[in-house]
């Protein structure tokens, strides 16, 4: 990206000035290396988000942003309902809820050394994944609307998981104000075989190894210790989230018009929060969070049933959930007031600071995990969130590496044969239905997660506490 139009705030911070329709400044949260690597699109979606009627103190940008549909991925954005704030289903993105959670396992590398094949064996077997996927679930309508309303808290209530996994997710496992109504029959016919799949793309289940401790303290608070095996989700609310994102962007692009928002870019489609068009789509989209929600939480309970295959009577906690891919209304202090905004993340991480009273009581003194998902047959992390009373980006984070090349151009390099047994030779066992997918996938088609995970802590975003080194992937 060519940064002559940006004025540098910092090292790992830089502001693209209010210019032209942009009402707010852009900020981009990134070392130089990484911002410069970044397509100009990133900055021209920036901007374009920046203009948008009742955004409020800036348009901002994580360190892992790249390209992505109206808004940049890694984008974060705030609006005030009480002036013209709107609401963009491509500020929420496709993939409504995409996120991550962490499972303990009580396990030590030792533990998986005769057993590492098996294991991997019997997740692939076990854990629904691909292009396609579906599971032993089969929702009727009443089913499905129980499961719209009431996302983690319906699964546990149908017996996978238990209540102990509720206050360790977002919103204690139920995204309050959703409607099934506002869902078209089209999005819920596509959820209807698939809950407790991992779908395609850059979903994951993984196995893996805390392999260095950065905070002693907030390790501790996590019951995170050198040497533990852990399990991580990476998945969303699959072709629901897809369809209600379709849907309602054709809407909005005669909303907006008939709004009068002017829009730079037709993929910025949204409607005025306060609209009639506004509402069902957050009805909508707090649906979809909840069927991601019952999606995770339907993978833990598989993911425990294959555990206890090898490892009978295993307890496998729940460290933490959290959503990508939303718009949530929270309260944030803007200019020396708290002020009720709705704050949409695209490919980004809400990161509570310590004090936060929505923050289960065994993290608060700490901080929110932040989950942060590498790349296939790289080291992801946990974070915790920072900030405190000076919080960053309406408290938000980076969620992943970030993509450094299209998935295009990754199958011109790469072949997922040779990517398996590259990653094999390096002990990181991978299975998946489709070596195309782990082509697209490869390592190398992302930004280096140490670089971003370093540039969100220098930036203020969050702290580094545990980095986690894969041992077994289980990819769509």
């Amino acid at each position: 990206m060519n940064l002559s139009q940006f004025r540098q705030r910092g090292p790992f911070e830089w502001e693209l000035p209010a210019s032209g329709r942009m009402r707010v400044p852009g900020v981009i949260f990134a070392s130089q290396a990484l911002v410069e690597a970044m397509d100009d699109k990133v900055g021209e979606q920036v901007a374009n988000v920046a203009s948008l009627p009742g955004i409020v103190e800036a348009s901002y940008a994580m360190p892992d942003a790249h390209w992505g549909y109206g808004f940049p991925i890694g984008g974060v954005a705030a609006f005030d309902a009480e002036e013209g704030g709107v609401v963009s289903a491509g500020g929420v993105g496709f993939d409504i809820s995409c996120g991550v959670r962490s499972l303990h396992t009580g396990l030590g590398l030792a533990d998986l050394a005769a057993l590492k094949t098996r294991l991997a064996d019997v997740l692939y077997r076990r854990i629904p994944a691909g292009l396609g996927s579906t599971g032993a679930l089969r929702l009727r309508p009443q089913e499905m609307s129980a499961m719209l309303r009431g996302g983690a808290k319906w699964a546990v209530e149908e017996g996978f998981g238990s209540e102990a996994d509720l206050a360790r997710i977002e919103e204690s496992g139920c995204m309050a104000g959703a409607d099934p109504s506002a869902v078209s029959e089209q999005a819920k016919k596509r959820q209807r075989d698939e809950m407790g799949t991992l779908g395609s793309g850059n979903h994951y289940l993984e196995v893996q190894v805390v392999d260095a401790l950065f905070d002693a303290m907030a390790a501790q608070a996590y019951g995170l210790a050198e040497g533990d095996v852990l399990v991580t989700i990476h998945c969303g609310s699959r072709g629901m989230g897809h369809q209600i994102g379709t849907d309602y962007l054709r809407a909005m692009v005669i909303a907006a018009a008939q709004a009068g928002i002017a829009l730079p870019d037709r993929e910025l489609a949204c409607a005025p929060l306060k609209s009639e068009l506004g509402q069902r789509y957050l009805g909508a989209m707090r649906a979809a969070i909840n069927c991601a929600l019952a999606n995770r939480q339907i993978l833990t309970q598989l993911a425990r049933e294959a555990f206890a295959e090898l490892f009978p009577g295993i307890a496998m906690p729940l460290l933490y959930d959290v959503s990508h891919n939303t718009c949530k209304e929270e309260r944030h202090l803007v200019g020396g007031r708290h002020r009720r905004l709705f704050v949409h993340r695209k490919g980004a991480t809400r990161a509570f600071a310590a004090g936060h009273a929505e923050l289960p009581a065994e993290y608060r003194q700490v901080g929110q995990p932040v989950l942060i998902g590498g790349s296939m047959g790289t080291s992801s992390w946990v974070l915790a969130g920072a900030g405190g009373d000076e919080e960053r980006a309406f408290a938000s984070a980076c969620h992943g590496a970030g993509r450094a090349m299209s998935r295009h151009e990754a199958l011109r390099r790469w072949q997922g044969r040779a990517v398996v047994d590259e990653l094999a030779g390096r002990g990181i066992l991978i299975r998946s239905p489709s070596l195309r997918g782990v082509a697209e996938e490869a390592p190398l088609a992302y930004k280096d997660v140490g670089a971003v995970v370093e540039a969100a802590e220098q930036a203020g975003l969050a702290r580094r506490v545990a980095r986690l080194r894969p041992l077994v992937c289980i990819k769509g």
